[in-house]
């Protein structure tokens, strides 16, 4: 079941196209990771799914259901973003009875529960409180509403490392108990592998690709050939072995350092040993990529800057 969909969502600003004909496929319960390089349109389009921006054409549906000036549907979702506003005035308590006005599944108990975790002051000004403070603040609240969908902007940005744990402990723990939907949008890959199970990578307002990360990193692999002098000068013919290796296999990129062959292979990973292994190579490393290589490929054609990822 589909919690969240984008179709054909197009956005343009004094002429620049921000998002393209965009669109995104979020599953109930599922932990997403939005992933881009800056101004590949990743804020626009949470800015336009959170009702701040009207799209210029598409629907963006929570459950089904559009979430500009909708009111019902909005208080299902919780919005944690890199630039945080509080009122001047508010004390986290001020604040908290505010969101509980709001958040119709709002949860005292797991307000004063997460304060064990969460351990500032309830009186303190949270305007006045460090960025990784608020942060933390903005975190505790958006939990204690208890949304059917939190909507993160490149959110742990501020926090220390413990507190990073704890944050996606408790994030992972509300998804497992009650289904939350996340939606996180971060540039801090390693950390989205840890946590994300579907994965969409986004590239000048468009979807480039959108699966899941098992799916996204299960077919595409890196592979460490090297094979012995001897072997490869043997013969008349001039083709390196692991050329002939790999004919049958699609390869995606290579590189050479000294008598190592590195390669982006698209297939299986039983065919892939199948087609390399008669060959006899003195090495031979088969590894999936991580989803920062993924990035990294995936993008590599498209005007991005291609780093070497193979060794």
């Amino acid at each position: 079941m589909e919690m969240l969909t984008a179709t054909g969502v197009s956005k343009s600003f004094d002429g620049r196209i921000a998002l393209d004909d965009l669109t995104l496929h979020v599953k109930k319960g599922s932990v997403y990771g939005l992933v881009g390089p800056n101004g590949a349109g990743k804020t626009t389009f949470i800015k336009a799914l959170m009702g701040i921006y009207r799209p210029d054409s598409g629907e963006i549906l929570l459950d089904g259901k559009t979430i500009r000036e909708n009111e019902p549907t909005k208080e299902k979702i919780a919005y944690v973003c890199d630039d945080l506003f509080f009122f001047t005035t508010y004390s986290i308590m001020q604040t908290a009875k505010l969101y509980s006005r709001l958040y119709p599944n709002w949860s005292w108990e797991l307000f004063h529960k997460l304060h064990d975790i969460y351990k500032i002051d309830l009186s303190r000004k949270v305007i006045r409180l460090s960025k990784g403070m608020q942060k933390q603040v903005a975190f505790w609240l958006g939990l204690s509403a208890q949304p059917e969908m939190m909507i993160l902007d490149e959110p742990i940005d501020g926090l220390d490392p413990v507190m990073r744990r704890n944050t996606w402990k408790l994030i992972l723990n509300e998804v497992s108990l009650r289904d939350m939907t996340v939606l996180i949008s971060s540039h801090n890959l390693r950390e989205l592998e840890d946590v994300c199970d579907h994965v969409g990578i986004m590239f000048g307002g468009k979807m480039v690709i959108e699966k899941s990360l098992d799916d996204m990193k299960g077919n595409i692999h890196k592979i460490q050939l090297a094979f012995p002098r001897t072997a490869e000068n043997s013969g008349d013919d001039e083709t390196p072995l692991w050329k002939k290796a790999t004919e049958s296999l699609t390869v995606l990129h290579e590189s050479h350092i000294g008598s190592v062959t590195g390669l982006i292979v698209k297939g299986d990973a039983d065919a892939i040993r199948a087609a390399v292994l008669p060959f006899a190579p003195v090495v031979f490393d088969l590894l999936p990529l991580t989803l920062e290589e993924v990035f990294i490929y995936e993008l590599g054609g498209m005007g991005y800057e291609f780093e070497n990822i193979l060794i």
